[in-house]
């Protein structure tokens, strides 16, 4: 068997492998020619995923060559690019008009609003003269761009000022230069993968989605099994199923990114794309939680070998459990989960030996090095790794996973303009009008909130020694509630980092940051503090003098900084 596989990125990874499991030949294509899953190809070919003809003929080169049975892309756009492939060399798929409906959300929403399946109202925007158009839908609202994945440009919009700029902000990210403007739905999201065969739907995994940073939608991870209510998975599953018919999909994959309304309409479809799901949870999360290669199977599928040959079975289960989609008869659960920066520059990844060896952890994903450049995201390519787990619960999954993530810090170069105009409130993405966004780690209130807001930005008061902190304290500092996006909490955050820091931090005597210190952990959690540290450290040959009422003023030598009050930064 030959397999053409579309894509040789990480989420292409499983397939390969998998194909070559199997003992077929593979080629894959990709525009990238450092993609990572291209040494484990047996052949590539440097073809943009968005030049349907040109890979098309790059499968007439490969069926003249070698023979070629299937052509198969997991975890991309470009399920229609597959779709093309096949239908112009009679390969085994799904026809192209039923792919364009899979992968553009205009026609999506046509043809699901057609066959009545619980859908958000929508219409289409180009420009401005589309705007009263969505307003009239109603607020809340979400405007994404019609053509792209990842949830690049996808944000809501609660107030009618905000409508204009968030249609401006999507339509560069469509390849077709189109939004769409539809109803917000409230209430938790799951996500599905699924196998299709003829009139047989097969669903392979529930998954409840964490969903982070309104007004943005960033995946911050999967956890599987579904912790929701049995059902409310079974609604969610029947309406998935009703969407996979809909559009036509008969031959493949299908995956769905799904919503469940408790304040009335019960389940309500997000998106469904012809392919297995990307974000780590069909070549990860769901075999590590199931016990299932769900792409081998897809890939069975891909070159024409029915789906009762393909599909592996579960054992011990319940006779109706592979049919509910329910991995927690296996008695295994899985959890991923992303971890972000603020924005800056990479000096070093922290923490990835202590993190893989944590219990349960089976994988970790890095995104980011020393010298890139970080933002805090907006979107889901926006973040910087994952960490997969595996264990005999949900919830010692999702711990595992989350504390693995938490043991990560994505250490920033000192003195950096981007961070320093982040801990300023600075620096937003679009021209979002709202300043809660990026949403600070902490939310400092009352008494706490007013001692914060009075301390100068360095004190003079501290003769550090080998015990103390290079920072001021902050009396206060433990009436801070909540925990950042990490899990940490306040106090702890500044004790963790009182212990990290190191002998390059401390000077004695000498002045220390306080307000300048303790205002960016609330800003940025332990990344911002330690910046703050690292920044300090970097000048330290030339100290900042005193001022009467204890603040500082920077080295005015330090490049890419700007001046902010109390100092310059």
């Amino acid at each position: 068997m030959t397999v053409f596989i579309l894509g040789a990125g990480v989420m292409q990874i499983p397939a390969i492998r998998a194909a070559k499991g199997l003992g077929w030949t593979v080629v894959v294509a990709d525009a990238d020619p450092e993609a990572p899953g291209i040494d484990l190809a047996d052949f590539f070919l440097p073809v943009d995923l968005k030049d349907a003809e040109g890979l098309a003929a790059a499968a007439r080169g490969i069926r003249t060559e070698f023979g070629l049975d299937g052509v198969f892309t997991a975890g991309t756009d470009f399920s229609a690019s597959a779709a093309y492939i096949a239908v112009q060399l009679g390969l085994p798929g799904i026809p192209y008009e039923v792919a364009l409906a899979a992968s553009d959300k205009l026609r999506m929403r046509s043809v699901l609003k057609a066959a009545g399946v619980a859908s958000p109202r929508f219409v289409e925007a180009k420009s401005s003269s589309d705007l009263a158009a969505a307003a009239a839908l109603g607020f809340p609202l979400v405007v994404k761009p019609a053509d792209n994945m990842g949830a690049r440009g996808c944000r809501a919009v609660r107030d009618p000022s905000e409508l204009a700029a968030a249609v401006a902000a999507a339509l560069p990210f469509s390849r077709s230069g189109r939004a769409i403007v539809e109803e917000y739905v409230e209430g938790p999201e799951f996500s599905i993968d699924a196998l299709v065969d003829g009139d047989e739907i097969l669903i392979r995994g529930i998954a409840d989605r964490h969903i982070s940073f309104d007004p943005y939608f960033v995946e911050l991870g999967h956890t599987m099994p579904s912790g929701a209510d049995p059902e409310i998975q079974a609604e969610v599953l029947r309406v998935f199923r009703l969407a996979v018919r809909a559009l036509g999909i008969r031959s493949g994959a299908a995956k769905g990114d799904m919503k469940h309304c408790p304040s009335g309409g019960g389940a309500v479809v997000g998106e469904i794309a012809a392919r297995l799901s990307g974000g780590y949870m069909s070549g990860w999360t769901y075999p590590y939680a199931s016990g299932i290669d769900v792409t081998r199977e897809a890939l069975l599928l891909s070159v024409g070998i029915p789906l009762s040959a393909a599909r592996q079975k579960w054992s011990g289960l319940p006779r109706d459990a592979e049919e509910r989609g329910f991995a927690v008869d296996m008695g295994w659960a899985s959890a991923e989960r992303a971890f972000v920066s603020i924005p800056g520059k990479v000096a070093s990844v922290e923490g990835c030996v202590e993190a893989e060896r944590m219990p349960y952890v089976k994988q970790l994903f890095l995104r980011v090095g020393p010298g890139d450049a970080v933002v805090f995201p907006s979107n889901n390519v926006q973040k910087c790794g994952n960490v997969i787990s595996q264990a005999p619960t949900r919830e010692a999954a999702a711990e595992a996973a989350e504390a693995a993530a938490r043991a990560l810090i994505i250490r920033l170069a000192p003195g950096y303009l981007e961070t320093e105009a982040y801990l300023r409130g600075e620096g937003r993405p679009d021209s979002n009008a709202d300043s809660s966004w990026p949403p600070f780690a902490f939310k400092v209130e009352g008494d706490a909130a007013l001692d914060l807001a009075a301390m100068p930005e360095y004190s003079a008061e501290a003769e550090l020694g080998p015990d103390l902190p290079p920072f001021a304290p902050f009396a206060r500092a433990c009436e801070v509630e909540g925990a950042d996006w990490s899990g940490r909490l306040f106090a702890a955050s500044a004790e963790l980092l009182r212990e990290r820091a190191s002998k390059a931090h401390a000077r004695s005597p000498r002045l220390v940051p306080a307000g300048r210190f303790w205002r960016a952990l609330a800003r940025g959690g332990i990344q911002a503090g330690l910046y703050v540290l690292d920044t300090e450290a970097a000048r330290n040959g030339s100290p900042p003098r005193a001022k009467a009422d204890g603040t500082a003023a920077y080295d005015a030598a330090v490049a890419g900084t700007a001046g902010s009050k109390g100092g310059r930064g």
